[in-house]
């Protein structure tokens, strides 16, 4: 299997913990996390993000994940490619089967985007 380059959310040069309403975005950081919303977006790939990020040990198999849809394996596998094209999840093949994993600090950056800072005064 080859490996893509991915840049994972936050991790590049352009301020890793800038937060949505800490500046404007440009054009660059809007693409990248418009395609990390993208994956997101739809709910056979959150649920699959969700059942690989919940397991113990922190990596799931393929194998493990396709019974739980009422879809094919290459439609499976073809949602698995958008969340690692987006930067969310790796994989290792391990003989005929596919490990996926959350990549360290993925969800936390994306979190910490979306977390809006608390003012002095302000009511919840």
């Amino acid at each position: 299997m080859s490996k893509q380059e991915l840049e994972v959310i936050g991790q590049g040069a352009d301020g890793c913990c800038d937060g949505l309403a800490s500046a404007p975005l440009d054009d660059e950081r809007v693409a990248q996390l418009a395609k990390v919303f993208k994956a997101l977006g739809d709910p056979v790939r959150l649920r699959l993000l969700s059942m690989i990020a919940s397991r113990e040990g922190g990596e799931v198999c393929v194998c493990e994940m396709t019974p739980a849809f009422d879809l094919s394996q290459p439609t499976i596998s073809h949602h698995l490619k958008l969340l690692r094209q987006a930067g969310l999840i790796d994989c290792e093949r391990r003989g005929t089967w596919v490990y996926y994993w959350v990549l360290p600090g993925a969800l936390d950056q994306l979190a910490a985007f979306l977390t809006m800072p608390q003012t002095a005064g302000a009511t919840a």
